[in-house]
């Protein structure tokens, strides 16, 4: 998954253009007074709150911008320019994001906030939203608690280092995580491939201890601010209770179960083929799925006609860059700024360099303005071809909320899945067979079986939500906020497995692993997964009605590109950034609360298809 980077909190800052006048004071005529008339009471000042908050938020957000852009300088230097055993630039990078979480979590922030926001009916929406907004960010380290703030940040350290300086091993040999990936998609022996997934969670049991204290630190952060637990702190950022946000995902499941259960039988039946079994198991054995963590199948179907290598490899990697920001341009956005192309690390490091940089793909908003940049590994290949328009989405992202009527503190997506929804869909867009014609990277009559390729969209997209929205949102709900004790963790995570996914492991799992804590984002990403589920729906919300009521396409085969009006809508939705609450955008601009109906009719087609080829055989869920 590609996560956008935000240093340390959420988007920050403001530049406010309110008065600096002092705050007005009534002023009430004063009648002489005698023995037998008492003076009169003395009327208290009235005193201007939206002035109050103005001037807050002015001073507030000067000071944030500051500390957000040297934190994220900071943040670049330490992704792209990696020196072994120069610490440099993380101790630079350590101190810029102490100076950020000081200043936004500070004692006397937070009590100005919280005053301010008592007089909530005498302000506008858009300060009200800002100030809820730094009361959020404090939260996450509020310097009232700071002994358990640093605590956390230091647990948060040493975990990293665990997860990413694991050595695991494979056949008796050192091998990476991309290692194990390829084999699990290679692999055709089911003992081997048994070893290969018992390799990939070996690193488990290694970080219990951390995560359980890790637990304890980040519900006693947020309780500083009220919120009983991390889980809830999160889901508040959707202007959800925990509650509602379960509900919602778990609504996305029940739309999706139908479909769902349809690929399980599927993938059940033919992997026991593709393994020589004849006893088609009741459940998947998690080791037979080409992931680690059952999230993605895609690579079960190979289409042909659809795989760009050849005609990429001719163009490079910079035509792919280049044809994506030209493909935003065709819908009538800006052009990037010089300094994108100037400052940005777009491509490997050449040959002999004497440093390294991070491969995984990320956009970055520097200033909370102009200074965009993306860090990528572009190369003239399918996969990097969608990345560089996902990456781009990001970017023109920020680029459009980037403007005078939004606050800094409020340049951020609508809700954290718009950002991926939107870089998703692009990418999406840009690899449907008439976008590729048009661009003259594919010829018309190439024969391209739909029924495949929408069969290799459903495997990559569908096992995904009860994934993420049932396991990893189930898990971590129980975990942080009903406190799910620490020996029942591994019991807790298989039993949800068993319930959304079907899926069991090949041998029983007890309490000496902790198979949760294989997937990186249960330690460094918590409480946030179904960001990415939420994600999935809206991008199909949002492709449904730019195919059906824009371009009037079938949005199985649609073409974007060169459509204004397509720019047009995107941009109503881009521009507020988080200005506007994120349901009513989208109620605005499709008709519909979040559903995932749309997806659902995306893959309507393949339905009759899989029933067919499911004839005589068993369901189990």
């Amino acid at each position: 998954m590609k996560k956008h980077f935000f240093p340390l909190v959420a988007a920050v800052a403001l530049n406010a253009c309110a008065s600096t006048a002092q705050t007005p004071v009534v002023k009430t005529p004063v009648k002489p007074t005698t023995a037998e008339t008492p003076p009169p009471p003395v009327q208290p000042a009235h005193i201007d709150y939206g002035a109050l908050a103005d001037e807050f938020l002015r001073d507030y957000n000067t000071q944030y911008v500051r500390l957000y852009t040297a934190s994220s300088e900071a943040e670049w230097r330490s992704n792209t320019h990696i020196v072994p055993g120069d610490t440099a630039n993380a101790g630079a990078t350590t101190r810029a994001n102490q100076r950020m979480a000081a200043f936004t979590g500070s004692a006397g922030n937070i009590e100005q906030l919280r005053d301010l926001l008592t007089h909530r009916d005498e302000l506008n929406g858009l300060q009200v939203k800002q100030l809820e907004t730094a009361l959020y960010n404090a939260a996450n380290n509020p310097q009232t608690v700071a002994d358990v703030v640093k605590a956390r940040i230091k647990a948060e350290a040493a975990q990293t280092e665990k997860l990413y300086g694991f050595d695991y091993k494979y056949a008796g040999k050192s091998v990476t995580t991309n290692d194990l990936d390829e084999l699990l998609r290679k692999e055709t022996s089911p003992a081997k491939r048994q070893q290969v997934w018992e390799a990939s969670k070996a690193i488990g049991p290694t970080l219990k201890d951390g995560l359980l204290n890790l637990r304890d630190l980040r519900n006693q952060t947020v309780q500083a601010l009220g919120y009983p637990d991390y889980f809830t702190y999160q889901a508040s950022d959707y202007g959800l209770t925990r509650d509602e946000m379960m509900a919602l995902v778990r609504k996305i499941n029940t739309e999706l179960r139908p479909l769902y259960r349809e690929l399980h039988t599927y993938a059940r039946y033919e992997l026991a083929k593709k393994y020589g079994v004849k006893q088609v198991p009741d459940y998947l054995p998690a080791h037979w799925l080409p992931n680690r963590w059952g999230q993605d199948w895609g690579s079960m179907v190979d289409v042909k006609g659809l795989n760009l290598d050849a005609v990429l490899a001719k163009k490079g990697a910079e035509w792919q860059v280049k044809q994506g920001e030209r493909f935003y341009q065709s819908l009538g956005f800006s052009a990037l700024p010089a300094s994108f192309w100037e400052k940005s690390s777009l491509y490997p490091l050449p040959k002999g360099a004497t440093y390294k940089k991070n491969n995984h793909a990320s956009a970055w908003h520097i200033d909370l303005n102009n200074d965009l940049r993306s860090l990528m590994s572009v190369e003239a290949n399918t996969e990097w071809y969608e990345t560089s328009h996902h990456e781009l989405g990001h970017i023109f992202y920020y680029q459009s909320y980037s403007n005078p009527d939004v606050p800094p503190l409020l340049r951020q997506g609508a809700n954290r899945a718009y950002h991926e929804a939107i870089g998703s869909m692009m990418g999406l867009a840009a690899k449907q067979k008439p976008f590729l014609v048009g661009l003259g990277l594919i010829d018309a009559k190439t024969p391209t079986d739909q029924t495949q390729q929408l069969l290799k969209e459903a495997l990559s997209y569908v096992p995904f939500i009860p994934f993420a929205s049932g396991v990893m949102s189930e898990w971590e709900n129980s975990f942080y906020a009903d406190k799910l004790p620490a020996d029942q963790l591994n019991a807790k995570w298989w039993a949800l497995c068993k319930q959304y996914q079907g899926m069991v492991p090949p041998t029983t799992r007890g309490e000496n692993f902790l198979d949760p804590a294989t997937k990186t984002h249960i330690n460094d990403d918590p409480a946030q997964y179904y960001d990415y589920a939420l994600s999935y729906v809206i991008l199909f919300q949002l492709h449904d009605h730019i195919a059906r009521k824009i371009l009037h396409q079938d949005p199985h085969a649609t073409n974007y590109y060169g459509h204004k009006e397509v720019g047009d809508f995107l941009r109503d939705i881009m521009r507020p950034g988080a200005s506007r609450d994120w349901r009513v955008v989208l109620k605005e601009k499709t008709g519909e609360d979040l559903s995932a109906r749309a997806m659902v009719a995306y893959f309507q087609p393949l339905m009759t298809y899989l029933q067919q080829q499911n004839k005589g055989r068993k369901y189990t869920m």
